[in-house]
């Protein structure tokens, strides 16, 4: 197997084996604490410029199929496992996860100690990482990737939104079945700042129609579609980089209801006059507590972001239900 190395901004080193593409790249590693769906999380354009480590220390059991993409391909710079399984078994696999990664582009690295990289972000935070099959120079790396820009202010969204206006009918998945394709009974209209495709076949399976709008679309353009409600959707990178967002639907907002996930609703407490933060290691996977504040209930939740709302920054008609 090919040599690889991961370097962080710190200077710790991590040295292990390549799968998927070779070559070298540079991102913001993260950690990612599901235990299944690593397709979805390589395929979720929220990840753009990040380097993914997975915590679940087998990667590869089920393989991947082309159906559970969340988009049209992967935007995310790097992927970290402990073992990479090449033997996938599922009977729904179309191909195994190094042959999927070699097609995208997309350099992963294996049989490092994923648990001491995580310790590493959970206590000190987020930081840039570079991952190389090319230069095996400890001093060349770390240059290389303290050099790199911080992914603050950064507008990542114009990266991976839709170019044009389109519509979606596509439902969830069904086994031994064609996709359901819901009766419309309202119409959404939907900012793609990098959007999952399985929320958009889950706002067709609760009856509506879909109508994806570019992130760069004015509030006059979405309004014209005459849509029930809007929504705001996840995305990479800073809230505050992409102002002109912001002020679209701040333009909305008393006009049409919103929501938004992620990205979509650190825009929206922004619109709303809020500010946000960086959280130190970010929330990525499965299994995040969140209180709901109305009755202390415990809601499980999965999350993807970097970014947070401040409650206080907010004004004081602006109610907050939930908090982590």
């Amino acid at each position: 197997m090919m040599k690889a190395a991961l370097v962080l901004a710190d200077g710790t080193i991590f040295r292990g084996h390549s799968f998927g593409a070779t070559g070298e790249k540079v991102g913001e590693v993260v950690f990612n604490t599901a235990i299944t769906g690593y397709q979805e999380v390589l395929t979720d354009p929220s990840y753009r410029g990040q380097i993914v480590t997975m915590t679940y220390p087998h990667i590869g059991n089920t393989g991947v199929n082309i159906e559970d993409n969340e988009s049209i391909q992967p935007f995310l710079a790097g992927f970290v496992v402990k073992e990479y399984c090449p033997h996938p078994s599922n009977w729904r696999t179309d191909q195994d996860l190094d042959e999927f990664l070699k097609k995208q582009g997309i350099i992963g690295i294996q049989g490092i100690d994923t648990r001491k990289l995580t310790r590493n972000l959970r206590e000190t935070g987020a930081k840039k990482g570079i991952i190389s099959t090319e230069d095996g120079d400890y001093e060349s790396l770390l240059r290389k990737v303290r050099g790199y820009p911080d992914i603050e202010g950064l507008d990542l969204v114009k990266e991976v939104t839709c170019s044009e206006p389109y519509e979606w009918t596509e439902g969830t998945w069904q086994w031994n079945a064609e996709p359901a394709k819901g009766e419309a009974k309202f119409t959404v209209a939907v900012y793609d700042c990098g959007i999952k495709q399985n929320i958009l076949r889950l706002l067709v399976d609760s009856g509506a129609r879909v109508k994806v709008f570019p992130a760069f679309a004015t509030s006059d353009e979405v309004l014209a579609a005459n849509p029930d409600g809007i929504f705001l959707s996840n995305g990479p990178g800073d809230p505050e980089g992409v102002p002109y967002v912001i002020q679209n639907v701040r333009n909305l907002i008393g006009k049409k209801p919103i929501f938004g996930i992620c990205l979509g609703h650190q825009i929206l407490g922004l619109a709303l006059g809020g500010q946000t933060y960086k959280l130190a290691f970010g929330h990525h996977g499965a299994n995040h507590p969140v209180r709901r504040l109305e009755n202390g209930h415990v809601e499980i939740t999965s999350q993807n972001h970097n970014f947070a709302v401040r409650p206080e920054s907010l004004a004081s008609e602006v109610q907050v239900t939930h908090i982590n």
